[in-house]
């Protein structure tokens, strides 16, 4: 059982109980460099002192912007050494919407990892008076900066090695002097409908929530965990900066986002967390990959992928695995399934998770038909992780059955179902509100209860089906209700279909869809069917690229309600980006925002037009602005029937 006490605290213990044990590996520049506990406490201890003879003191917040790297998070555990709190930023907000965070958090030093961050935070600082100075730790470009606000990471930690040397017993005694209950973290909520909220994590949180998951996953000591979700989403505060100290792990950073995937297969790594988006990323490019192979490998590719689903998917759902498909496991495995994991670096996996949404089924049995035992997760950022896929035997269709909260967090779990179907929770280590929002904190408790705001049924064994956002169950005209997120999850399993959003409410007779290609899949396709293009929207306005859509979306609407099936679809003519926030960082949907933008498709869709034309506001790499103009056609789906006319 972890000990209830802050991160810097099990940190000390560690660095001084196990000094040579390694913690964390980085690969800088084609080499990959080990960093032992000793020398991850020595980092924290020398920044942790600078931070505090630069003027830090408990209570203040440090916020902290740049990819995953051993200084992010040597930051993070310095500034919580100190007594104060952290916000990390995602590396790719923009400097507005850097700013919003800076100065909501009361942020008072901004550590930033490399010149295009340095660059952000400056002009952040021009409108954020309460922020005192900025810290950089990778100096490639920086040669002509002068700002006297400017400081480097190691001539910070080279103060607090000076102001060790003066009182060596300091460090000690700022760590000795956290508890449980202080703030260690304000993660950001993705900001869906309104202006992101700072969800107040303290210790006790962090230790409960790492207990949960160790025991529900079966980590254990040693394992290599892949860091790549950024920590401004809190599943990497639990995962990678909590269990890779308490459980450890020995945590891995890869050199940049673009080499990730060549790292795992690098690595092999035995713990991996991915949001839903990546994972079904990795089934695209397993499918993309077959697309591109002969009608023989093809073959053998489903063959192999066939025997492996009637084997570990039906351990998995405690039914009898055939004998024949059983005797073939061998082969199957030594022709199909280990290269396939192999090339996807997953040949030691044994912590495999999802996390932060909904994915579809579908995806969870391909990873477990080629061996990847990949569970799902359901939690919030307020309440913590509720439910995994636990134990040898589990319900794809669920998000698993409940964890146990650690004993010294508060009373235990509950949940009910009230009677919109919504989660209730309490118990467990909780939030501490939203910071400064107060009234916001309220709208969200009930007589002690926490409002998830997500519909949900149960299994007869237990497992917890999540359904749908309550706010976001739709109704037709016609009165019958359907689960938007259900069937986005089950099309994006498509690997031609990156994003999509479902239409339909009160006003409408019917569904459709505004669909996202997957332009690198989608137009490796059409290079193979000799299918000229010059654009992403060219290309998503073939008519062939519609017909390719519509027979992903008839194989799904089979499976579906008929009011609940989608009638009629259009292909977005660009890519949705989140700097034109159309997407969160964590690629959720901007729903309202999206349908207030694309208005004139929307109401085509409706209204029976073949085509509407567009003028979009775009926002180019370099900051220019300009306009994209496009003629964007519509299309009737088949496998629903025809759509009914408009009156």
């Amino acid at each position: 059982m972890l000990a209830m006490k802050t991160l810097p605290q099990h940190l000390l213990a560690r660095g001084e109980a196990e000094p040579a044990r390694v913690a964390q590996r980085h690969k800088h520049r084609g080499i990959w460099r080990e960093y032992t506990f000793g020398d991850v406490l020595a980092n924290v201890r020398d920044f942790a002192l600078g931070l505090y003879e630069l003027g830090l003191r408990p209570g203040e917040t440090v916020a902290v912007i740049g990819e995953n790297e051993p200084e992010h998070f040597w930051t993070e555990y310095a500034a919580q050494a100190v007594g104060a709190k952290v916000v990390s930023l995602y590396p790719d907000l923009t400097a507005d919407e850097a700013h919003y965070l800076v100065d909501d958090s009361e942020a008072v030093y901004l550590v930033a990892q490399d010149q295009e961050q340095v660059d952000k935070a400056l002009a952040v600082m021009e409108r954020a008076p309460a922020l005192r100075a900025i810290v950089y730790w990778d100096d490639t470009g920086m040669w002509s900066y002068r700002q006297p606000a400017l400081r480097k990471f190691i001539e910070v930690q080279a103060l607090g090695r000076a102001r060790h040397e003066r009182e060596p017993a300091l460090f000690g005694a700022l760590v000795a002097a956290g508890a449980p209950d202080d703030i260690a973290v304000l993660s950001y909520t993705s900001g869906t409908t309104g202006k992101p909220k700072g969800v107040i994590l303290t210790h006790r949180y962090l230790i409960d929530n790492a207990q949960r998951l160790a025991a529900g996953s079966r980590a254990r000591p040693g394992l290599e965990y892949l860091s790549y979700i950024a920590p401004a989403w809190a599943t990497e505060q639990l995962f990678g900066l909590s269990m890779g100290l308490l459980v450890p792990f020995v945590v891995n950073f890869p050199e940049g986002p673009e080499q990730v995937l060549d790292n795992i297969r690098e690595l092999a790594v035995g713990a991996m967390v991915f949001a839903p988006r990546q994972w079904e990323s990795l089934a695209a490019t397993i499918q993309a990959r077959m697309l591109d192979a002969g009608r023989w490998r093809r073959r053998i590719f489903d063959w192999g992928v066939e025997v492996g689903r009637q084997v570990h998917v039906a351990r998995l759902d405690g039914k009898p695995v055939p004998a024949a498909a059983q005797m073939m496991l061998p082969l199957a495995e030594a022709l199909v399934l280990r290269p396939l994991r192999d090339q996807l670096g997953l040949t030691r996996i044994e912590v495999a998770v999802c996390g932060g949404s909904t994915m579809a089924p579908d995806v969870f049995r391909l990873f477990h038909a080629i061996g990847v035992p990949l569970r799902n997760v359901y939690g919030s950022t307020e309440i913590g992780i509720l439910t995994m896929h636990q134990g040898e035997r589990y319900d794809l269709e669920t998000v698993g059955h409940w964890l146990v909260a650690h004993p010294e967090a508060g009373l235990a779990l509950e949940w009910k179902v009230s009677d919109s179907d919504e989660l209730l929770v309490r118990g467990g280590s909780f939030f501490g509100g939203y910071w400064r929002r107060e009234d916001k904190t309220a709208e969200r408790i009930s007589d002690g209860w926490y409002l998830t705001g997500d519909a949900v049924s149960v299994t007869e064994s237990g497992e917890l089906v999540f359904l749908e956002r309550v706010d976001d169950l739709r109704r037709l005209r016609s009165g019958e209700r359907f689960p938007p997120q259900f069937i986005e999850t089950r099309l994006r399993f498509s690997p031609f279909i990156k994003d999509i959003m479902i239409l339909g409410d009160e006003r409408r007779d019917y569904i459709a869809a505004l669909i996202n290609i997957d332009f690198s899949v989608v137009s490796r396709w059409a290079e193979d069917r000799n299918i000229g293009f010059s654009t992403f929207a060219d290309l998503s306005q073939k008519e062939d690229v519609a017909q390719l859509i519509r027979a992903e979306i008839e194989r799904v609407n089979q499976f579906l309600p008929e009011h609940s099936r989608v009638r009629r679809f259009a292909n977005f003519p660009k890519e949705l980006d989140p700097d034109e926030g159309e997407l969160t960082r964590t690629r959720k949907l901007r729903r309202e925002f999206l349908e207030e933008r694309y208005a004139a498709l929307v109401d085509g869709l409706y209204d029976g037009r073949s085509e509407v034309h567009l003028e979009i506001p775009v926002t180019y790499q370099d900051g220019r602005k300009g306009t994209l103009a496009a003629t964007v056609r519509l299309h009737d789906a088949g496998g629903a029937g025809q759509p009914p006319q408009r009156g």
